[in-house]
């Protein structure tokens, strides 16, 4: 047999929040508008005029469970 030493065990290095708080926020904030999007761009709310929106959208409504029709 060998004589083998192992060293400690070294772990991940934590993440400081202060550096993982923007990007969150920002993560955040594009979900909102994606599930706007997805859910909400038609009718008397819409932002974009006619339904490109809509019809792009239309089967990720579908699958979230959005009515449309």
């Amino acid at each position: 047999m060998s004589d083998t030493t192992f060293g400690a065990a070294i772990g991940p290095a934590p993440i400081p929040l202060g550096e993982i708080l923007p990007w969150a926020i920002f993560a955040g904030l594009l979900m909102m508008l994606a599930i706007y999007f997805v859910g909400a761009e038609e009718g008397a709310t819409s932002l974009i005029s006619g339904m490109y929106v809509h019809e792009f959208v239309h089967d990720g409504r579908h699958l979230l469970g959005f009515p449309c029709h």
